[in-house]
Order: structure tokens, then C-alpha cells, then sequence
């Protein structure tokens, strides 16, 4: 069969699946991914005969997508503030609802350090200066250039990677942000792309979620700290301007609401949390207080209806000047605190 009638068969078996809106797009998608071919192509040759390897391998993603699994799992990447990241089922897929806590940062960033300017493109002098500055930090890892020409990105070893906490650009303004439960490292990604000379940690529980963060930061030629722990433990005494997260919030009682997609197919470790999915948030919260400078900020990423559980926690935490950033659709998505300034 040609390219055109492998589609129409990939559409048709699609449009019978859990979202037959999406099916001639997903057909396509997967299509092009099979044959590694941009659309432009694809047009050019679409009265082209498949070989049996190829359509065997087309036929085996459409049959995993009309189970139910995410596309971004099959194609194996997604976008995320307008940056290609890596995703497995390791981690979370991100969200486009979690770009407002990106936003929201980036909008307080030079409040609280007026120096931190938005990144226009290209590695700034500044981020280079910082991989190289500070003391070892055992069992953590840094994305570094790979030559002094920067060309590539590797990653240091565990043994020798960099504390960025003591680097002279953190002690000189310059933002210091730490993202709980990074994941894909979408939010921590997306802030050292924007913030090139803030001084960006990432922590999740998982190991493999935290091999994918790594690789994207590679990706994207940024650099981060990445550490292995239990939300804030790992940098306990260590001091932040900003504690950003998009935490597990969904309550354990709607996991069968849930579409397919996300309650088979998406970690559980990054949704569920505890009966009402405020489990883990009662934890971070006094633990972000801790961890943050005065005037610091905690950003949390929140699920719908949980707007006032999470301001009386943010108050009894003694944060002060508590806003909420609503969702495209209105509905209250980031929550914000900071911690006073010192009198």
C-alpha cells in the first residue's frame, strides 16, 4: 500500500478508539515518526509503497495509541514553553496549564533579583562562569560543556560535579531556584533557558524521571544541579529565592475519572496524593518556608477546587501576600506565597 492508504487505514482504525477527533492528526503523527519524514515530504511522496517492516511498525503504533497510550509516550518527545523534551513513562507528560507557573516566576524574578534578565537565545557568558565555579557536591550531577569551544553537552560525573550554591553568581543576585519533583525537568528547564544565570536545582524521587530531566537539559544546553531525594530533604540548610513545583495533587478517590491516557499510562508517583491530593503538599509547604531567603517565593502548581485548602496551609506556613494565577479557563492553577522580609 502506499504512504496516502497507509493513513486513510491509520485514521480509520483510530476514529474507532477513546478520541476519534484526533484521529487523521495521530494517524500522521505517527506516520512521520515510523519514516522519520517531515510533512513536506510526506506530501512529496505519499504515492510511495511502504515496505512490510515499515507498515508492520506503523501498524504496531497505531494499535498502542488506540489503546489509550499518549502519543508523547510513542513519539517519545513533547513541547513544553516552546522547548522539545524528552518524555517516557517514566515522568510525567508537561502540561501547557504548567507554563503559568514559568510565567509567573519569570515575572517575580526581577522583583526579587533585579538583575535577572529573560534570555533572548544563545549560552550567556554568565552560565558558563557559573558550571565551572563552587565546591564538589556529592551525589549530585550537572549538565557541562563537553569542550571549551561548547559545542557539545555531557554530563559530569556524580564525583565531580559543581554546587552551584557557592558560586559566585549565587552570591552576587542572581536567582536561586529549586524545582521539588521535577520530572521531564520541564519547569526547571524552561527557567534556566529564561534565567541562563539563575542557579537552578532539580530534585525528584526517581532515578530514571531524573535520567530523562538530565538528558533534557542537555538537550537544551542549559545548566542545572540535579539531585536524587524526598521533595526538600536533600538541600535541608541549604537557601532559596524561589521553590517551584508541580507536585502529585490528584485525590486517590478520582482516579477513575481519569482518562485512560493518564490513570493507565502516566506514573502514579507524579498524581496521586492521599485521599484528598493535598498529602504531599502539607509536607512541602513548611518545608519550603524553611528552605527560602527572606522575601523568597513558593510557587505550587494546584488541581481544581483545592484554591482555599492550599491558602490556609500557605498561611498557617506563616507565608504572607498569597495569590492565586488563574488558567486559561479560569480556574486557580498557581499558587503563590512569599516569606517576609527581614524587619
Amino acid at each position: 500500500m502506499t504512504l496516502h492508504q497507509w493513513l486513510q487505514q491509520g485514521e480509520a482504525s483510530l476514529a474507532a478508539g477513546p478520541h476519534p477527533e484526533r484521529a487523521r492528526r495521530d494517524a500522521e503523527l505517527l506516520l512521520l515518526h515510523g519514516l522519520h519524514l517531515e510533512r513536506a515530504a510526506f506530501l512529496v511522496r505519499w504515492k510511495e509503497v511502504l515496505s512490510s517492516e515499515e507498515g508492520d511498525r506503523y501498524l504496531a503504533f497505531i494499535a498502542r495509541r488506540r489503546a489509550g497510550e499518549p502519543i508523547q509516550y510513542i513519539l517519545g518527545e513533547t513541547e513544553f514553553y516552546g522547548l522539545p523534551f524528552r518524555v517516557t513513562p517514566d515522568v510525567l507528560i508537561p502540561r501547557p496549564e504548567t507554563e503559568h507557573l514559568v510565567e509567573k516566576v519569570l515575572s517575580l524574578a526581577p522583583r526579587l533579583c533585579p538583575d535577572s534578565g529573560a534570555r533572548h537565545g544563545g549560552t550567556s557568558e554568565a552560565a558558563e562562569k557559573r558550571l565551572w565555579c563552587g565546591k564538589k557536591c556529592q551525589g549530585t550531577t550537572l549538565v557541562v560543556p563537553q569542550d571549551a569551544d561548547n559545542k557539545g553537552w555531557a554530563l559530569a560525573p556524580a564525583e565531580s560535579a559543581i554546587s552551584l550554591d557557592s558560586s559566585p553568581l549565587a552570591q552576587s543576585g542572581a536567582p536561586r531556584i529549586v524545582d521539588v519533583g521535577t520530572g521531564s525537568g520541564a519547569i526547571a528547564v524552561a527557567l534556566a533557558h529564561k534565567l541562563p544565570q539563575a542557579a537552578v536545582t532539580a530534585i525528584d524521587l526517581s532515578g530514571a524521571a531524573l535520567a530523562v530531566a538530565r538528558e533534557n537539559a542537555q538537550r537544551n544546553g542549559v545548566a542545572i544541579r540535579f539531585v536524587e531525594g524526598d521533595l526538600l530533604a536533600p538541600v535541608a540548610g541549604e537557601s532559596f529565592d524561589f521553590v517551584v513545583s508541580n507536585p502529585p495533587y490528584v485525590p486517590e478517590s478520582d482516579r477513575e475519572t481519569l482518562s485512560v491516557e493518564v490513570r493507565d499510562h502516566e506514573p502514579e508517583l507524579a498524581l496521586f496524593a492521599g485521599g484528598d491530593g493535598l498529602e504531599v503538599f502539607r509536607r512541602l509547604v513548611p518545608a519550603a518556608f524553611k528552605v527560602l531567603a527572606p522575601g523568597g517565593f513558593v510557587l505550587l502548581e494546584i488541581g481544581c477546587g483545592q484554591a482555599a485548602a492550599i491558602a490556609e496551609l500557605l498561611a498557617r506556613s506563616r507565608f504572607e501576600r498569597i495569590e492565586f494565577v488563574p488558567d486559561l479557563q479560569g480556574i486557580p492553577r498557581v499558587a503563590c506565597g512569599q516569606k517576609a522580609t527581614l524587619s
